[in-house]
């Protein structure tokens, strides 16, 4: 730990999440014991949704009110140079895993400031971590995970040093996502028949008939003679067939036509794919003239509702997007 050192903590507050952003923080201390400058670059709503997240790190939120693209990365850029001029902090440490500040790394350390950076595992391109004097990754708690099959453990490397074991040196861009295979979904069986039938009485013992019976028998016979016929008996009712439950829809056909256009998309786009951020115009005009998006369709509804595949920023008035992991 060297307490000797000053250090400014810089964070790209829209590019990593919360909990990467306080790991950082932590092996800042660790490392130097202290942060003396700590600022988060943010628009208004960043800073009022997660305001006792940044109370509780002593970070000072820099609103910036966006009026183009990449307008709070700018403020950043600016920001850190003044810093390095007025203040001089012997280590500058940059909390993003943004390509675009390749260039501020280098204008900062010919300023003689130490650069370390810090972005969030899987999301930061080779190169730029190259650029930085040491740089680590940490894992996204909540997040998709890594890219590959390896436990998502943060990891350091320094410039010009040897990569951490579980990554490979070279990996391959992300391909599509392909539909899983449906299976057929399987069918109730019908119910059993029910047959209804009656119950046969028991039959009683006949008992031999008295003397006084045998001589009542014509006076019944002459009085059946003259009363109505009885009924005839009712026929059995036919047996009564349960229909067969009708069949459930299969629940991966939402899934199959999600991953179908996601694909479509990727096939047009197929810049898309190196997991780098990209014009939303560029795109959008794309979709349209290949009629995969209506001419009055806005793009951000497309890729919004497949949000687990592609990633919009900033939130308010998107003018990027990418192929997530």
């Amino acid at each position: 730990m060297n307490l000797n050192k000053k250090i400014a903590f810089l964070v790209d507050f829209d590019n990593v999440a919360t909990d990467v952003i306080e790991q950082a923080l932590n092996a800042v201390f660790k490392d130097y014991g202290a942060a003396h400058i700590r600022r988060a670059y943010c628009n208004a709503e960043q800073a009022l949704r997660e305001q006792n997240f940044l109370k509780r790190l002593g970070l000072r939120a820099i609103v910036n009110l966006a009026i183009g693209k990449n307008s709070t990365d700018i403020a950043l850029a600016v920001d850190a140079m003044d810093l390095a001029i007025t203040e001089k902090p012997d280590v500058i440490v940059l909390v993003s895993s943004d390509s675009d500040f390749a260039p501020l790394v280098l204008r900062l350390r010919e300023k003689g400031a130490w650069l370390r950076g810090f972005g969030q595992y899987g999301k930061t391109g080779d190169g730029v971590i190259q650029i930085y004097d040491q740089f680590n990754e940490l894992a996204h708690d909540s997040g998709r995970g890594s890219r590959d099959s390896a436990p998502a453990k943060p990891g350091s490397r320094r410039r010009g040093g040897a990569r951490p074991a579980g990554r490979a040196v070279a990996e391959a861009p992300r391909a599509p996502v392909r539909p899983q295979p449906v299976e057929p979904p399987v069918a109730a069986p019908p119910a059993p028949v029910v047959e209804l039938t009656a119950a046969a009485p028991a039959l009683a013992p006949v008992a031999a008939p008295t003397p006084a019976a045998k001589a009542a028998r014509p006076a019944r016979k002459a009085a059946a003679k003259t009363s109505a016929p009885a009924p005839a008996a009712a026929k059995p009712e036919a047996p009564i067939k349960a229909k067969p439950a009708p069949k459930a829809a299969a629940p991966e056909d939402k899934q199959v036509a999600a991953a179908k256009e996601i694909n479509a998309v990727l096939a047009l786009l197929p810049k898309l794919i190196d997991g780098q951020w990209h014009d939303l115009g560029a795109a959008a005009k794309a979709l349209k003239d290949a009629g995969l998006l209506a001419k009055s369709a806005p793009a951000t509804k497309l890729f919004r509702k497949h949000a687990h595949a592609f990633e919009l920023r900033p939130e308010k008035q998107p003018s990027q997007v990418r192929f997530a992991t």
